[in-house]
């Protein structure tokens, strides 16, 4: 791979053990994926945070590398493993001991200790065509698909030492002719809340790591989409979907094929249905509601707060988002009105890479199909997915 004077210096260890360390993993990243070249970024997204998903080692390396790096573009972390300011959902003290421990580490290299799945609601937003290394699936999914940003799906050590350089090896998305489609959607019927996630799943499943090009009957929302993609890139390992005529780039996607020889699928409101009663491994009402994965925006906070306003619930609620989108919560008095109903706003972490199988909770409601997916495997735990008017639960009114 031909590297740049400047880029063999770093490579020499000339800007110290760090910036070496970082350009031999991408280097190598490079070799193995058939690299020309490194490219420029422009901010990194960065995984391997909460301590249940890097335990000590991951620990042990980051602290290694804290002692002389500093990441040199806007960067930001994934979800941590615990509310790095709310101690009282029951975590244990030693983990959470070790979660500040990784945090600090990251902070000193200079990286936003935002910890969120959702960058681009806090401000780590590329544009059209920028070069980034993020690493959080549906994040990756996001920026490339929605904002139009070239990416890979980074491992944690590979966007961490691209922060730390600025750079990244140019291969797979970052080239234009592999985000082309691949597979082309044609959903039946109008969807709406989870059935977003549903054709996520159905169609990660199907495609693996293509590249799939929807056609949908209605027009979606950035949080649509938000859902769409981590479904995607939980159940299969999508990095890029298309949306026609929405997504920036849906018309390059099929510019230069011979649509009619792509592989095509249809999907229908039976399967859709059919696929939501799947996701779910227990049925009735769970003990606990996990709802922000990804990470809730405003607008999703001020629908649970419509939702539950003037209401107790019965069973527990959780409202996982970002510390900046929360103040924007608090101040619209979203917050309050949902935890006068008896219900949580957990920043920095997730029901996926929290320790919440610790907590005694036995059946977990969500309206992600990313949670669905993932939590009976990560947590051991029982999962119903549906829409959030579906989990909850109130007390009844006195009369």
């Amino acid at each position: 791979m031909y590297l740049t004077p400047e880029e063999e210096k770093m490579m020499a260890g000339e800007y110290g053990a760090a910036v070496e360390k970082s350009m031999e993993i991408l280097v190598a990243l490079g070799d193995i994926y058939n690299a020309e070249k490194l490219v420029d970024i422009t901010s990194a997204q960065i995984s391997g945070v909460s301590y249940k998903t890097i335990g000590d080692a991951g620990l042990e390396f980051l602290e290694d590398m804290a002692l002389d790096a500093k990441v040199i573009v806007p960067s930001t972390l994934n979800p941590a493993g615990v509310d790095l300011e709310r101690f009282d959902l029951g975590f244990s003290k030693e983990f959470t001991k070790k979660q500040l421990e990784i945090i600090e580490a990251y902070r000193k290299m200079d990286i936003t200790t935002t910890c969120t799945c959702t960058p681009y609601l806090v401000g780590n937003v590329p544009v059209k065509g920028d070069h980034v290394a993020w690493s959080e699936s549906s994040a990756v999914a996001y920026v490339n698909s929605v904002i139009g940003a070239k990416t890979n799906r980074e491992g944690g050590p590979g966007a961490l030492s691209a922060a730390i350089c600025g750079k990244t090896a140019e291969y797979g998305f970052h080239l234009d002719e592999n985000r082309k489609a691949n597979l082309i959607v044609d959903v039946e019927d109008p969807i709406k809340g989870v059935d977003y996630g549903a054709i996520g799943y159905i169609v990660g499943k199907a495609v693996g790591d293509g590249v799939p090009y929807f056609k949908l009957k209605n027009r979606s929302t950035t949080n649509n989409l938000k859902s769409l993609g981590a479904a995607l890139a939980s159940s299969g390992a999508v990095a890029l979907y298309h949306v026609e005529n929405l997504t920036p780039e849906y018309k390059e996607a099929l510019q230069g094929l011979a649509v009619s020889d792509l592989e095509k699928i249809s999907i229908d409101r039976r399967e859709i249905n059919e696929t939501k009663e799947k996701l779910s491994t227990a049925s009735g009402k769970p003990d606990l509601i996990c709802v922000g994965c990804p990470h809730a925006s405003i607008e999703e906070i001020k629908n649970i707060a419509t939702k539950v306003a003037g209401k107790q619930l019965k069973n527990e609620l959780w409202v996982c988002t970002s510390i900046p989108v929360k103040a924007t919560a608090d101040r619209m008095g979203y917050t309050e009105i949902i935890e006068k109903a008896g219900g949580k706003m957990v920043c920095d972490t997730c029901m996926v890479v929290a320790p919440i199988e610790e907590l005694g909770f036995k059946v977990i409601g969500v309206d992600s199909a990313k949670a669905a997916n993932y939590v009976p495997s990560m947590c051991g735990l029982d999962v119903i997915f549906d829409d959030l008017q579906n989990l909850l639960d109130f007390e009844t009114p006195e009369t």
